[in-house]
């Protein structure tokens, strides 16, 4: 069973299988049918696209942010049309960095699968292997997919005021550190992060080949980042519930389990303009 992160050769040699599920995560958000173009030019074969907002989503509202987790019976009702159930090794991709597999991934795990991991390096590390590509779409035979909600993995806006006046919480945003300081916000109407956060963009779990980095190189610059304190005290929130599960997988590649998805994120936080909201880069020594 591969759990968290799966190389290019090993996934080709499940390629087939009829207990083996692909998906096809590519998304942009600045164009949210990109990724369904780029799936339709070319997939790995058997793959089924997965479109963030239409499958990974529910609808937003006035009070959500803007990738709200959808309803478990909903999600469980896709995982089943792809053809997933609980005897599947499901295996996500996106373009290469894996944010919007890890959301694939990270969704899984809610509702209670544990055998699913992301492809590292995702497509362009398949193509730079010389990996099969194909351009018509298998349909999978449905299966019935039964969730069971991991309730201990998500945390909500009021529960995260909660845990943020009662101490001891490390919250950790995944967006880029300008976003974070409150510089070049081009997505969410206010700038900035919730204070007492602590800045660790995704891209840092990654090497130079758009790779996530060796399991021990994660565990040395998690535990740095933790200073003693365990994973399961670690909220992980970004713009919008996405990115954040790239930390999330990063941590659990590292031995780390535990840790928890503030799904709202800052674009839920900043709903309501009573929420605090900090600037610039705090000071590294103060607890997250």
């Amino acid at each position: 069973m591969y759990s968290t992160l799966i190389d290019v050769s090993q996934l080709g040699a499940l390629l087939g299988r009829p207990e083996v599920v692909i998906l096809d995560c590519r998304f942009e958000l600045a164009a949210s049918e990109a990724g369904a173009a780029l799936y339709a030019e070319g997939h790995i074969p058997g793959a089924q696209y997965a479109h963030l907002e239409r499958d990974l989503s529910g609808p937003p509202g006035p009070a959500t942010g803007r990738h709200p987790l959808p309803a478990p019976d909903r999600l469980a009702i896709t995982f089943g049309r792809w053809g997933i159930n609980s005897n599947v090794q499901v295996i996500a991709y996106d373009a290469g960095p894996g944010a919007y597999a890890a959301r694939a991934w990270w969704m899984l795990r809610w509702l209670g699968h544990e055998a699913v991991a992301v492809l590292n390096g995702g497509y362009a590390a398949w193509l730079a292997a010389g990996g099969a590509v194909e351009t018509h779409v298998r349909r999978r035979d449905p299966r019935l997919y039964t969730p069971h909600v991991q309730v201990d993995r998500t945390v909500t806006t009021d529960e995260l005021v909660k845990l943020l006046s009662g101490g001891g919480l490390r919250l950790v945003d995944a967006r880029g550190a300008d976003r974070f300081a409150g510089q070049n916000e081009t997505l969410d109407p206010v700038a900035g992060h919730v204070p007492g956060a602590q800045s660790r963009p995704f891209t840092t779990n990654l090497g130079p080949d758009g790779r996530f980095l060796p399991a021990q190189a994660l565990l040395e610059q998690w535990e740095a980042l933790l200073a003693g304190q365990p994973a399961t005290e670690v909220v992980s929130m970004c713009g919008s519930g996405v990115t954040a599960c790239h930390n999330l997988l990063a941590l659990e590649h590292a031995g780390l389990p535990g840790a928890r998805l503030y799904a709202g994120s800052w674009s839920e936080w900043v709903r309501d303009p009573a929420r605090p909201v900090e600037t610039g880069v705090p000071d590294a020594t103060r607890p997250g």
